[in-house]
């Protein structure tokens, strides 16, 4: 069974998605530098954004599903672009993780997040830089 999301635009460039199990939405906009006014987040913004996301996730449910404590998770996402042809070229990712688990159990948890599946499903072209630190 798949998830369905719906989009519409509003106004001259603005997009707006809808979750449509969970009802909600997200609006995005053009960047500044793309003809945009930047008023949200762009798509690509979202595309980075949701690289930390994952990896974050998919590291908290592996803690939760092998019992190592997790106490917090945050991270940075910056997002770079190439210009020719426009797309994203690199994003770097700082995540900070909150645990007082063994070196070894932090090095899994590590290694859980950079398999995340928004990671696998990038073009081989995106450079990902991420660093993985106790918090």
């Amino acid at each position: 069974m798949g998830v369905k999301m719906t989009g519409r635009l509003v106004g001259a460039t603005g997009i707006e998605l809808k979750h449509e199990d969970s009802g909600s939405v997200i609006r995005t906009s053009p960047p500044a530098d793309n003809g945009g006014d930047g008023s949200s987040f762009s798509p690509t913004d979202l595309a980075a954004a949701s690289l930390g996301a994952c990896a974050a996730t998919t590291l908290a449910l592996y803690a939760q599903r092998n019992g190592i404590p997790l106490t917090g998770v945050s991270f940075e996402v910056e997002k770079l672009m190439h210009l020719n042809p426009r797309r994203l070229g690199r994003v770097v990712m700082r995540m900070k993780i909150d645990s007082p688990c063994s070196d070894e159990d932090f090095a899994r948890l590590a290694e859980a997040g950079k398999g995340c599946p928004v990671k696998r499903s990038l073009a081989p072209e995106v450079e990902i830089d991420e660093t993985y630190e106790r918090g």
